[in-house]
């Protein structure tokens, strides 16, 4: 029998767990031909079967049912020995990182750096996208760690809570005074993009205490939420430390209408199978670097 090693078994329990090649392949970054050679040299090791494949998708045989079970061990011993015997300083591979916009605008750069402290062989992927988003892709192994707006609601996911965002809302310095506050919200109204919490929370409140005629504009970047309400072609509920600088340079202005919504409220999620030590490492570290954060600001 030819060597086993822990990379065909890593394989084979993502298209166990992910229920085929092709997604197994997505949350590998390998190609579909490279996980189907992986399967198939393992296959030959153990001179067995481990899948049958129908039309319908690959299923299990009883001889890969058995292999489940002895693999997770493997796996859960690896993960033993990174966490325990190898120095971090030494450790290679990729984390892929993905972050709602507001934590790319805050932290982001400090974990980054963080990470690289720690890990220094360690190559970091991020993308910034809206938590939906960010949640699918975690689902599906296209992420390792997802900063954003949670908790994800999966039995299969670790959700590590951070520090909110109180909001706060925002006219142009230059607007008019209004004697009113609450009539500023009569102007048309920018925020989150649509498929979003805060947007379905905000317009909610619009509707019950503004009105069904409320004008509301969303966007994916809150940058240019921020710019827009500068130029006094709107106003805006959005995160204050996002805002500080922004009111510091006399360029917008807060207000209060008498109401606001909740913080937001963000963790670090990522799934618990299979475990890492890594990946366990860089949410605490998302939540410590968050805390920090926090402090600078409230100092």
């Amino acid at each position: 029998m030819t060597r086993i090693n822990i990379e065909q078994l890593k394989t084979f329990l993502t298209v166990v767990r992910l229920g085929g090649i092709r997604r197994a392949a997505n949350g590998l970054n390998l190609t579909q031909p490279a996980v189907t050679a992986r399967i198939k040299t393992l296959e030959e090791s153990l001179t067995c079967s481990l899948f049958d494949r129908t039309s319908a998708g690959m299923k299990l045989t009883k001889r890969g049912e058995l292999l489940v079970a002895h693999a997770e061990k493997f796996e859960h011993l690896a993960e033993l020995v990174e966490k325990d015997v190898v120095d971090p300083a030494g450790i290679e591979g990729r984390l892929r990182l993905g972050v709602s916009e507001t934590i790319a605008q805050c932290w982001l750069p400090d974990l980054v750096a963080r990470l690289h402290g720690l890990y220094p062989k360690l190559e970091i992927e991020f993308n910034v996208d809206i938590s939906i988003n960010l949640r699918a892709g975690l689902m599906s192994r296209e992420i390792d760690l997802a900063i954003l707006l949670g908790p994800v609601s999966e039995y299969s996911v670790n959700n590590i809570e951070l520090p909110g965002f109180d909001l706060a809302w925002y006219v142009a310095a230059k607007a008019d005074e209004e004697q009113d506050p609450a009539q500023y919200l009569s102007r048309p109204v920018l925020t989150y993009a649509r498929n979003t919490r805060p947007f379905r929370e905000l317009k909610e409140m619009l509707f019950e205490r503004v009105g069904p005629d409320v004008s509301m504009f969303p966007s994916s970047s809150l940058s240019a939420c921020f710019r827009l309400v500068e130029a006094d072609l709107g106003v805006a509920v959005l995160p204050r430390a996002l805002g500080q600088d922004f009111v510091s340079t006399g360029r917008i202005r807060e207000f209060d209408p008498g109401w606001l919504p909740g913080p937001l409220q963000f963790t670090a999620s990522y799934l618990a199978e299979p475990k890492s030590h890594l990946i366990e490492t860089a949410a605490q570290a998302a939540r410590d670097v968050a805390y920090t954060y926090q402090g600078d600001k409230n100092n």
